[in-house]
């Protein structure tokens, strides 16, 4: 079990709540006050005045960091302002479920009471509602970055204790934006996490954006899924394809949500692939100017890359995904079920994606790929299920630290300035998008190994893990050649230059801006 953080500001019910908890889970509980006070000798209290609130969060982060490295079961609670410090908050949500329990400024003020002394960060002025009020605003984003947030005002504490242990078993993955915060849940044929994810949101009204095959192989999941919610909805089924994704459908989205009547309260339901995903996405971002989405990727490819990060868009026929925006859902719930009615290609397909976030982003799962290949490309759940979630916790880390691509981020383009090239030049019906992207990884790498810059035998180590996981290889010097117009055109350009991740070691990559006839000469020589 991973620990479990309460979170939230003073008086919010932590430490009740923890003990609770900890008893029920048999876990041990840590109070974060209470063992700082322990340690120094001092009260909190006295700490501040003595020490400073800059001094006193320093103290926090050390004993919060060993902490989250205890092997045993453990319910941490913490102080009511240890998320404010940025990189305490996500090492909490990186290893642990992190539980923000919330109440009323009235309530907290009343539960204080002849406390009141004893809150340095409280007792500021004279009206400790007001106080409490603006504390509770200035840290909201901090707050707001969690697994789960609860409500105390109320509520038994028993209640909040049954949500937390069944929250925890879904073990969800965090992606910490602020206010805009979602979860990610990776299930395995459960219909109804889908209908609890919708439930939570209350829309007033859903539009379920799907494509003829997903309707096709997975309408009986998705009417399990909708039927306990009583909530109108319409169904918009597009053809399949990528050669769909276009401002025709995007307008066939819009009129069919305008045509229903929605309001501000609506919400889509993106239920299929990247390209569902991105375009019922882009639709939502533009309704209204903007609605809430949620996701419910039913291919590999979608689970991995296109469901998490917010970036929507569609093609033109000048190249792909030059028109877009970002607009993050509201939550992805990714069910593992849906990949037992894809064809074996479409599959293997999305394995691409996994393959450039472990190059860039986590050398350990490069090497899970390759001790488990075979039973990976043959879709054996135990060894898919694990790397599903550590792709999706690697792309998470690199999207909350840049969340619209302006520095880092766009590392996660490996692959994708002459991948998506290769299937513009193909007419999106040639090479299926992960098959482009192995096939520009390779010569990607190849290029940076000619300019210098990524270590040689990485390149041949890469193209023995795309054959062993059933995806192209080598690419067509000819081909690449022919689809350079593309090149030229990609979105990551600025004038004679192009911005192309650059991997320096296995899970170590860097972006470099590269003359266009620089990289296209290092591409072809690397692949004489």
């Amino acid at each position: 079990m991973r620990p479990i953080v309460l979170s939230g500001f003073m008086a919010t019910g932590k430490t009740t709540v923890g003990r609770k908890l900890a008893a029920r889970v048999g876990a041990s509980f840590v109070d974060t006050d209470d063992e700082i006070a322990r340690a120094s000798g001092k009260r909190i209290a006295d700490l501040w005045r003595d020490e400073g609130e800059a001094a006193f969060r320093r103290r926090e982060a050390v004993l919060v960091e060993r902490l989250l490295k205890d092997p045993g079961k453990v319910v941490i609670a913490f102080g009511g302002g240890t998320v404010t410090t940025r990189t305490v908050r996500h090492a909490a949500i990186d290893r642990a479920l992190v539980v923000t329990l919330t109440a009323a400024p009235e309530t907290i003020v009343s539960r204080v009471g002849e406390l009141l002394p004893d809150r340095p960060n409280l007792a500021v002025g004279t009206d400790p509602v007001a106080r409490a009020r603006e504390l509770l605003e200035s840290r909201a984003d901090a707050y707001a970055e969690c697994h789960l947030t609860l409500a105390t005002d109320g509520v038994d504490s028993d209640a909040i204790v049954d949500a937390i242990v069944a929250f925890a078993e879904r073990a969800p993955i965090a992606v910490p934006l602020g206010r805009r915060t979602y979860t990610i849940e990776i299930i395995n044929d459960s219909p109804s996490t889908l209908t609890d994810a919708v439930a939570r949101l209350a829309p007033s009204s859903l539009v379920v954006v799907t494509d003829a095959h997903v309707q096709r192989d997975r309408h009986a999941y998705l009417l399990a899924a909708l039927a306990p919610l009583a909530v109108p909805h319409v169904t918009v089924t597009l053809a399949a394809g990528e050669e769909q994704k276009n401002l025709a459908s995007v307008a066939t989205i819009w009129d069919a949500a305008l045509g229903g009547g929605i309001d501000r309260e609506a919400l889509i339901v993106a239920f299929g692939g990247g390209v569902i995903g991105d375009l019922a996405g882009f639709a939502a971002s533009t309704l209204l100017r903007g609605i809430r989405t949620l996701v419910a990727p039913t291919t590999l490819l979608a689970m991995v890359d296109a469901s998490v990060g917010g970036k929507t868009g569609f093609d033109h026929p000048t190249g792909k995904n030059l028109i877009g925006s970002f607009h993050q859902p509201c939550g992805v719930v990714a069910d593992l079920s849906h990949l037992s009615t894809l064809p074996q290609r479409e599959r293997v397909s999305g394995l691409a994606e996994i393959v450039k976030i472990a190059l860039t982003s986590d050398a350990s799962l490069l090497e899970t790929l390759e001790a488990h290949a075979e039973r990976i490309a043959r879709g054996d759940p135990q060894a898919l299920a694990p790397i599903v979630r550590r792709a999706i916790e690697a792309k998470v880390q690199v999207v909350r630290d840049d969340e619209r691509e302006t520095g880092r981020r766009a590392i996660l383009n490996l692959g994708h300035t002459i991948g998506h090239a290769l299937e513009a030049h193909g007419n999106y019906r040639t090479l299926l998008h992960g098959e482009a992207v192995a096939l520009g990884t390779v010569a990607e790498l190849g290029a940076g190994a000619q300019l210098g810059l990524t270590p040689g035998p990485l390149v041949e180590r890469t193209r023995e893990i795309l054959a062993r996981l059933g995806l192209p290889s080598r690419p067509s010097r000819a081909a690449v050649a022919a689809s350079w117009s593309f090149v030229a055109a990609d979105k990551k350009r600025t004038l004679t230059r192009v911005h192309v991740p650059v991997v320096t070691g296995p899970g170590e990559a860097r972006l470099e801006r590269i003359e266009l006839d620089s990289l296209r000469d290092a591409v072809l020589a690397a692949l004489a």
